[in-house]
């Protein structure tokens, strides 16, 4: 393959891993990390070496990380249940197949259920399970915000490093 049609792998590559930060079912940051790792080799590491990828991949990794524990967070402080998390892990898996507005509000809607199932014998069961659901969609988009944000600051360092 020539340096040409390589470079554009890259980018492609780093352009769907972006998209990806926002659509769960393509796995953005590690598409991003593999354009750079890839527009790095094709460059022989010359301007973006071992320190640089290894910053990228502490961010790639932190990414991965915030995007899983961010949604945990926000239930918990709710005091969510165990079939509250099982209800919004089950939510994000069927809001995959509803598009954008799925993928976003299906979270919140499966941990509210799983809330409520959990407590139906309670008097606040309703009350709580609402809660529940708005602070795990809240963790599930802040989350979000900081893959998107750690996704862009690879791609950033990665071409200041080209650049500079």
């Amino acid at each position: 393959m020539t340096p040409a049609l390589l470079w554009i792998l890259s980018v492609l590559l780093i352009l769907v891993g972006l998209a990806g930060t926002v659509l769960p079912a393509l796995p953005g940051t590690a598409l991003v990390l593999a354009g750079i790792v890839l527009g790095a080799w094709i460059d022989d590491f010359t301007r973006v070496g071992a320190g640089m990828l290894a910053a990228i991949g502490v961010l790639a990794v932190l990414a991965w990380v915030l995007d899983y524990v961010a949604g945990l967070l926000g239930a918990r402080k709710a005091g969510a249940s165990r079939l509250a998390l099982v209800g919004a892990a089950v939510g994000t898996v069927l809001g995959l197949f509803m598009g954008l507005v799925g993928v976003l509000f299906m979270p919140l809607v499966g941990a509210a259920v799983g809330e409520f199932w959990a407590r139906r014998e309670q008097a606040q069961a309703g009350h709580q399970a609402l809660r529940v659901g708005v602070a795990t969609w809240l963790g599930i988009m802040a989350g979000l915000l900081a893959k998107v944000v750690l996704a862009c600051m690879m791609v950033g360092l990665f071409v200041v490093a080209l650049v500079f």
